[in-house]
């Protein structure tokens, strides 16, 4: 099996973020250091991630977790800022995040110790949506919807975003709420569409992943997915 996978398998991180520890010297295979994409691990072989001897997990748990704004969603950060396993650290098994949610956003984050159904939901070509609520400034006129729901060029970007539903919630004198919903994953994806038309975001809350969604959840609270959520995620 190749190394990333079998990293997934034990719940370690998406395979993604396992090839970065390969690639950062942090994964050895039977005391000897791995850096090169591709290796395979046989049976009987010891591996291990910055020290410690990691092991396929046979129990899969699915959470559901209302991330609060002011955590990064990484395993460690080198600003020592609070990152969301944090939140998990006496959790009996290790469980990784599935996607990234920004430092100053809020709300639905799943997290999971099965790498295989990460890999797929992360894949780009499941473009699984993501719902956001945003308030931002200003008031969100009819172009505006219309450019964000075909598909907006964002700066950096040298192809516009796929088409994303975009209703406006409420207008207030100064700001208004409204709901998108996107399939991509870009970083910062939903701010940067916002500014792209001229609006600067001032919340944002993700309140739905797929069929998941945030509902009641308190913030800083979590749950377990029920088995026809998991059911839901695998059909996707």
């Amino acid at each position: 099996m190749r190394l990333n996978k079998y990293l997934a398998q034990c719940g370690v991180a998406s395979r993604r973020r396992c090839d970065e520890l390969i690639a950062a010297g942090l994964v050895a295979i039977n005391g000897q250091t791995v850096r090169e994409m591709g290796v395979r691990v046989a049976e009987g072989d010891l591996v291990s991630v910055d020290g410690q001897a990691v092991y396929p997990e046979a129990t899969k748990h699915y959470v559901l977790y209302h991330k609060p704004a002011g955590e990064v969603t990484t395993a460690m950060d080198d600003r020592g800022r609070p990152t969301v396993l944090d939140h998990f650290a006496d959790y009996p098994v290790r469980v990784f995040p599935v996607g990234r949610l920004d430092y100053d956003s809020e709300g639905l984050l799943l997290l999971t110790n099965d790498g295989e159904l990460t890999h797929r939901l992360l894949h780009p070509s499941q473009e699984v949506e993501k719902v956001y609520l945003a308030r931002i400034t200003g008031a969100l006129n009819q172009e505006a919807v219309r450019v964000l729901a075909q598909g907006v060029l964002m700066e950096g970007e040298s192809r516009p975003t796929s088409p994303a539903r975009v209703r406006v919630i409420k207008v207030e004198a100064f700001a208004s709420t409204v709901l998108i919903g996107i399939g991509e994953g870009r970083n910062r994806q939903v701010r940067r569409m916002l500014d792209a038309v001229g609006h600067k975001v001032l919340s944002l809350r993700r309140v739905a992943f797929g069929p998941l969604r945030l509902g009641n959840l308190t913030r800083g609270a979590h749950r377990e997915l029920t088995t026809q959520e998991v059911d839901e995620l695998r059909r996707l």
